[in-house]
């Protein structure tokens, strides 16, 4: 079947694509790298025809609270209304693990506009939430650092891999829609700051982790549940050790 990926040229997106493709699947890229902008609704209509799911792992280029604010909530209901006007049968989004958890948090805030922009817009739907993704661990640590210090909250920590997110996505997009949610996370849940202090030494990195229960999670203090899935989440195979031997930097 074709399926149309929003924002299938990034990092889960390309992903995406290529895999469905593996499996036999008319697998689309749609981003401004391929003249679609779903800001402006440019390219929705043609990229859109004849397609039976459309997968939307898109993402604001600005985490400003305002700006991505109005990129989800824009973007959503241009990609809806294209939708519904050539009949597009299941619409899946990727969002957050943890969003309604910590709805101070913009980019949070905006997942949820995303997912309630979603769930009323009478097309069949699935929502994966995910954890956070190991190619992004190094910028959690960057944030939280504080010259020599870096400062994470002790609470539960459950990341994956890229390659993971996709396969659970793209198991979603080529079932029936769920007309809900359901969450997927690594293989393996730890401590978010043993976490760390385990993945800097294992980078090298002279930086010290610093326990501190009221750090904040990109701007917000998360709960001792709020960045883990729940019991029956469906769990990625891919261990952040062995990932990190096949995605170590070059030195």
């Amino acid at each position: 079947m074709k399926v149309v990926v929003i924002g299938g040229t990034g990092l889960i997106g390309s992903k995406l694509v290529a895999g469905l493709g593996d499996h036999g699947h008319e697998a689309v890229p749609a981003s401004p790298k391929t003249g679609v902008n779903t800001l402006t609704g440019e390219g929705l209509a043609e990229v859109l025809t004849g397609a039976q799911v459309v997968i939307d792992v898109s993402n604001s280029p600005s985490f400003e609270r305002t700006a991505v604010m109005e990129f989800f909530e824009t973007s959503t209901r241009n990609v809806l209304a294209a939708e519904a006007t050539v009949g597009v049968g299941h619409h899946v989004a990727l969002s957050v693990v943890g969003t309604e958890q910590m709805p101070e948090n913009g980019y949070f805030a905006a997942k949820i506009t995303q997912e309630q922009l979603i769930e009323k817009s009478g097309i069949p739907y699935s929502l994966v939430h995910a954890t956070q993704f190991f190619e992004f661990v190094r910028g959690i640590a960057d944030e939280a650092t504080d010259g020599d210090t870096v400062r994470i909250a002790p609470v539960r920590f459950q990341p994956m891999a890229g390659d993971d997110v996709a396969r659970a996505v793209a198991r979603v997009a080529v079932g029936a829609p769920l007309n809900g949610r359901v969450e997927t996370g690594g293989p393996e849940q730890f401590r978010m700051d043993e976490f760390f202090r385990d993945a800097l030494a294992a980078w090298g990195d002279p930086r010290q982790v610093v326990s501190d229960p009221q750090a904040k999670y990109f701007g917000s203090v998360p709960g001792e549940r709020t960045l883990v899935p729940d019991e029956g989440a469906t769990l990625g195979t891919i261990h952040y050790r062995d990932w990190l031997a096949q995605n170590a930097p070059a030195k």
